[in-house]
């Protein structure tokens, strides 16, 4: 009789301070790991805070009054148990989200998925209480089976969608501080998505900082030390900044984002948001400054690419890509054409021509754009292109880097033929996720995952310097961008654990280290008229003005 029997070992005392010492949302767990909530009940029914109903008529009390144990071992009818520790956990436990905050879409799509659940909403989801503990037993199988149907459909829709990636530094930032990506600021004005947004205006005056350079020569840039601006306000990672070419409006800066937006800000007076674009339906991967400064052409992830007028707030042209955009880079000297490249083995060069189109209407001016030439090789995805000796020829870095095959990870073309020049350039197992042209010598910057910054003649045949290595910076698989100061004494470069690092060109000395950001810095350009004027980005999704 003794073997048919489980002792009842649950003692109220004892489990009443692991489920004080719980979580936030209130759950309590035992030693065999199932989590279920505490409930109590009023005393006039007759409840145990084990969350089982004992009334006069229930069979675990005998005609003696004499307490039985509250759990048997034979499993008949399992949902008659009171107890929980003898009744194996759900396969698919129901959950819900607070019902404080509900879940906002999915950043890097256009609305989140059936059934997708956040991380940091899931580290902090209350479960909903277990009903079997105190369901009668001719209602649980009708439970357990509209539940079942419902989370087999769900299960269905589910599958249906794709689930964003999400880098493990980024989860576990959200998992730590939730507020990172909640949007403690102010969101700088912008336009909804799917609107046409409002012209930019720009002072037609120059600003009071860069009038006094824009006359000189030379202008020797000094190693910047403070923080002038953190602009916050991307809802994502920053993948690049630009400053504007044109000198006289140098004080606007481009950002592009993960978020799906790409933003304007006044990063020399007054550290504000001028405008936010959201014309992409997908991340924005890149940016780009017109040469004249009055339009920004983009592409990203959903395969679009548009040029966007700031003047009138319209889309001077639109085009669909075959590929996910990746880089995007203007000819130096026709400025109708630029070259496109991403998650494809052929880098294409679209040409763009205005026109007007006359009749009853207004006159409405229009452009086109194709594809005129085609770049292919035997690779996967394209990470940077670089322009050489002012657009006849361009460096192309890939994601090629096997132990036979580094013949491929820099490949220099003629622009206007489409032949390759060479290929045999890099021969280290590393790829090359950005390149950078120095503006005075004839040699070129490949950032490698090796982490180090490698030097090439910028001139046939490519030849990389055995002498001259930039290291002591890290990249781990990150875009991380290194750019020359405008003088060509100081090189610049971001580092996957935050930091911003600055060699001597010359001597390839380290001249300063500055603590940026908390996650990857991503991106760093020096102002091209201010001297010591640095702008630096992140996978955090925030901006830095140092000087």
């Amino acid at each position: 009789m003794a073997s048919l029997v489980a002792y009842d070992d649950s003692d109220p005392e004892s489990e009443a301070d692991p489920a004080r010492s719980g979580d936030a949302a209130g759950q309590m767990s035992d030693v065999s790991g199932i989590s279920r909530p505490e409930v109590e009940f009023a005393s006039s029914t007759g409840v145990t805070k084990e969350g089982a109903q004992h009334t006069g008529n229930s069979p675990y009390e005998d005609p003696g009054k004499q307490r039985l144990p509250l759990a048997r071992l034979w499993r008949s009818d399992p949902g008659s148990c009171p107890s929980q520790r003898l009744q194996w956990p759900s396969k698919e436990p129901d959950s819900t989200f607070p019902t404080s905050e509900p879940p906002g879409p999915s950043l890097w799509m256009n609305r989140a998925p059936v059934g997708h659940v956040p991380l940091a909403a899931a580290c902090f989801k209350p479960l909903k209480p277990a009903w079997d503990a105190f369901t009668p037993s001719h209602t649980h199988s009708k439970l357990e089976s509209t539940a079942g149907n419902a989370s087999s459909s769900q299960r269905k829709r589910g599958e249906a969608c794709v689930l964003p990636y999400i880098p493990k530094r980024l989860r576990q930032l959200q998992v730590l501080n939730p507020e990172a990506t909640g949007g403690r600021d102010v969101e700088p004005p912008g336009s909804p998505a799917g609107c046409a947004p409002a012209p930019l205006c720009v002072a037609p005056t120059v600003s009071e900082f860069i009038q006094p350079y824009l006359n000189s020569q030379y202008r020797e840039t000094t190693v910047p030390k403070k923080v002038l601006f953190h602009l916050r306000g991307h809802r994502g990672p920053v993948n690049s900044i630009q400053w504007c070419p044109v000198f006289s409006k140098s004080h606007m800066l481009l950002s592009a984002s993960m978020d799906k937006t790409f933003k304007v800000w006044n990063a020399v007076d007054s550290g504000h948001c001028l405008q936010t674009y959201s014309v992409h339906s997908e991340a924005v991967r890149a940016a780009r400054w017109s040469p004249c400064g009055r339009r920004i052409l983009s592409g990203g992830f959903d395969f679009a690419l548009h040029l966007t007028d700031l003047e009138t707030g319209t889309q001077v042209f639109s085009g669909h890509s075959d590929f996910r955009v990746t880089t995007l880079k203007f000819h130096p000297k026709d400025h109708n054409v630029f070259l496109c490249g991403g998650f494809s083995s052929e880098i294409k060069a679209w040409d763009m021509r205005t026109g007007k189109i006359t009749g009853t209407a207004p006159v409405v001016s229009w452009a086109i754009a194709w594809v005129v030439k085609g770049y292919k090789a035997t690779i996967q995805q394209t990470l940077d292109i670089l322009f050489l000796q002012e657009g006849s020829e361009f460096l192309s870095s890939t994601d090629a880097s096997t132990r036979d095959s580094a013949d491929r990870t820099i490949i220099a073309w003629d622009f206007r033929t489409a032949a390759k020049i060479s290929n045999q350039i890099f021969h280290e197992r590393y790829t090359c996720p950005s390149l950078a042209l120095h503006p005075r010598e004839p040699v070129f910057l490949a950032q490698t995952n090796g982490n180090y910054l490698a030097l090439f003649s910028s001139v046939w045949p490519y030849r990389m310097s055995r002498r001259r290595r930039y290291e002591g910076h890290k990249v781990e698989g990150y875009a991380v961008g290194c750019e020359c100061s405008p003088c060509g004494d100081l090189l610049v470069t971001g580092s996957a654990d935050g930091r911003v690092l600055m060699f001597s060109f010359r001597t390839a000395s380290r001249a300063c280290t500055l603590q940026g950001h908390t996650q990857a810095c991503l991106g760093t350009t020096y102002h091209p008229v201010l001297p010591s004027v640095l702008g630096t980005c992140s996978w955090g999704g925030d901006i830095k003005i140092w000087h």
